[in-house]
């Protein structure tokens, strides 16, 4: 299993975020455009996804909803795809309901690498620095790191 690396850029309201998989762009990329395959994988094992609005392609939108049982969680995160290049890059807005003025602006990159495995590298900004740093401490690293790890079995 590859490491996610979570990384804060020093004196920027940015978040990157850096893995690699053992499976070609085209297939991680798939992972994070088809709608059913997302919510399989997306987020902590604790919660479950349920995809409410879902049009990958550059100007479209998505939404979904993260519920979990044992403490009656139900929240939802929406956002614009402002470029969809297969293979290689998405570009979309990504916004949390509990905070509808914290849009952050996230970049995807998909990168061939030797033996048909590929590197993503996610880069968020966000408003400011605080708002970075209140992200990384919320726990966010969980999900992601347990969301790529479903990810990982999702692509095997």
């Amino acid at each position: 299993m590859s490491e996610t690396t979570i990384e804060a850029v020093p004196d920027l309201p940015v978040i990157r975020i850096t893995r690699e998989f053992d499976a070609p762009a085209e297939r991680v990329f798939h992972a994070h455009v088809d709608p059913e395959l997302f919510a399989r994988w997306v987020g902590p094992n604790s919660i479950d996804t349920t995809i409410t609005a879902w049009d990958a392609r550059t100007g479209g939108h998505y939404a979904y909803r993260n519920t979990r049982e044992a403490d009656g969680l139900d929240t939802g995160f929406y956002g614009s795809f402002h470029e969809v290049r297969p293979h290689e890059r998405i570009v979309q807005t990504f916004t949390w309901e509990g905070a509808p003025d914290g849009v952050s602006l996230e970049t995807m990159t998909f990168e061939e690498l030797p033996g048909g495995r590929c590197r993503i590298v996610g880069t968020s900004v966000v408003e400011t620095i605080e708002v970075r740093d209140l992200i990384l401490s919320s726990g966010m690293d969980v999900g992601v790191t347990e969301g790529y790890a479903k990810l990982d079995r999702l692509l095997a």
